[in-house]
């Protein structure tokens, strides 16, 4: 283990990581562009399919007769420390890398950058507490459920929030005993290669146990889905995708986990007090979060015909509010969607909307002086079809639909009318009533009144996934097999 001698210059990171060495990519380099100028940030090594399959081999071989296959739980609990703390102390290298690369502003620092270092101390500690439980059953003698690490895992995370889910996925497949391929999208490449880095000079985890690469052509991405030598594929994405990474990964009978999509709904019930803040906490969730490339907003409003206009005006006014901009800018609330193609499509779903009906209550195209960046205005649509597209399909921009229901079985009826069913919220004036109504949506969590779930799986229902992402030991075990082993009395 060396001391990181360049903080600062995490940018500049450019080859391969495979086996514990920098390799230079055998397809050349593409252009890694920041949203805010649309300008290039520099070059990122597009991997061969050759090279995928070298860094898989260098995991099966970490895994299979490496040293990584014999550590026990506290060995890796130390290696996740030393990264926790290198994650922490390479903080600020990190923000200023997220602002560049996928436009992160100041207020979402905690949750984009900050709180990785925290979640792989977390994880030490899971990993450390790791061992075999006594079963109770029929036997005459004693059965003991024991977790064994599945072996190489491909890791596939998104351009959304890449560095988090970069080292969170990590954190679960090492503490778990496993070795990775890490690939995250070719938007967002050098949060992977970062990370890469910051492992290699400041932490123990030996050679060939993570390993990183970047291609940009999907037949070498697809290696990491069908290859036999991997045992488990843990993507985050789209539902499209998604699905086609359940495929590919039938035919070995892969172990997955797949968090995806999401349209979710807050429902506001019809004695909700509702003040300022609870209404910018809402305008966040529901649409100003990352630009609206979130899984988990909270994309359609419900809303009774008793508060419907009031709170309609008051988002509307606050969305007019919210300052777009430089992520750089320590004051701006909102930065840029991650791509021109990214625009294309929410400027799309927008006009698509209006076309079929909808009502533009404000936003809904480029924010005036913002001529360079793929920047977008909080957009505010009502008067919005429950069965229509933009109250159907994941926009992953900020775009807010609202909806009117008439009772509670209706807004839990129009709130499960949805192919998603990640995320959600309720609001109103009696805890008990929102908890209940809470109970009724299909989803996989629900915020009462903001209080989101915390400490608790992570995952979805219908085409927002398979499988559970966290929650402490639980969401270790999503990356183990159990193996249940008799003993006599």
């Amino acid at each position: 283990m060396t001391e990181l001698q360049t903080p600062g210059s995490l940018v500049d990171t450019h080859q391969l990581y495979i086996d514990g060495g920098w390799v230079d990519a055998e397809d050349g380099r593409y252009d890694d562009i920041n949203p805010a100028t649309e300008q290039s940030i520099g070059t990122a090594p597009d991997a061969s399919i050759a090279q995928v399959g070298a860094a898989i081999d260098a995991a099966r071989r970490a895994f299979d007769g490496g040293p990584w296959g014999r550590t026990g739980p506290e060995e890796r609990a130390a290696c996740l420390n030393q990264l926790g703390t290198a994650l922490l102390k390479h903080a600020d290298d990190f923000f200023a890398l997220s602002q560049a690369e996928w436009g992160c502003v100041s207020n979402e620092r905690m949750m984009q950058i900050d709180g990785a270092g925290y979640m792989s101390m977390h994880a030490a500690q899971l990993a450390a507490q790791l061992g075999e439980e006594a079963v109770a059953g029929m036997s005459a003698g004693t059965t003991l459920l024991s977790h064994q690490p599945l072996g190489v895992v491909s890791v596939l995370t998104p351009w959304n929030f890449p560095h988090c889910l970069n080292v969170m996925k990590l954190n679960h497949a090492l503490a778990a005993g496993n070795t990775v391929v890490l690939k995250p999208s070719p938007l967002t490449p050098l949060a992977g290669l970062a990370l890469a880095r910051i492992i290699d000079e400041e932490t123990d985890i030996p050679p060939g146990v993570v390993n990183v690469v970047t291609p940009s052509g999907v037949e070498a991405a697809r290696l990491l889905t069908t290859d036999p030598r991997i045992d488990m594929v843990s993507f985050t994405g789209s539902s499209v995708v998604g699905r086609q990474v359940m495929s590919a990964a039938g035919d070995t009978m892969k172990r997955i986990l797949l968090e995806l999509g999401g349209k979710s709904a807050s429902i506001v019930l019809d004695d909700t007090e509702v003040t300022d803040e609870m209404l910018r906490q809402m305008l966040f969730d529901s649409c100003s979060l990352h630009a609206g490339q979130a899984c988990i907003l909270h994309s359609r409003m419900l809303l009774p015909d008793s508060l419907h206009d009031d709170v309609v005006d008051r988002l509307v006014a606050l969305a007019r509010d919210v300052k777009v901009g430089d992520p750089t800018d320590p004051d701006v609330q909102m930065g840029p969607l991650i791509s021109a193609a990214q625009r294309d499509r929410v400027q799309a779903h927008v006009d698509g909307a209006v076309n079929d009906g909808a009502r533009l209550a404000t936003g809904g195209g480029r924010p005036a002086g913002l001529d360079v960046g793929f920047y977008f205005e909080p957009t505010i649509l009502t008067g919005v079809d429950p069965d229509s597209t933009i109250a159907q399909e994941e926009v992953f921009g900020p775009v807010l639909t609202v909806l009117r229901y008439r009772d509670d079985d209706d807004a839990v009826a129009i709130a499960n009318n949805s192919q998603y069913g990640l995320s959600g919220a309720v609001w109103g004036g009696d805890v008990d009533r929102a908890v209940g109504v809470a109970r009724r949506i299909r989803t996989g969590q629900v915020a009462v009144n903001g209080c989101g779930p915390g400490g608790a799986p992570f995952g979805g229902f219908k085409l927002s996934g398979l499988g559970r992402e966290g929650g402490g030991i639980a969401g270790l075990h999503q990356y183990m097999e159990s193996t249940a082993i008799g003993v006599p009395a």
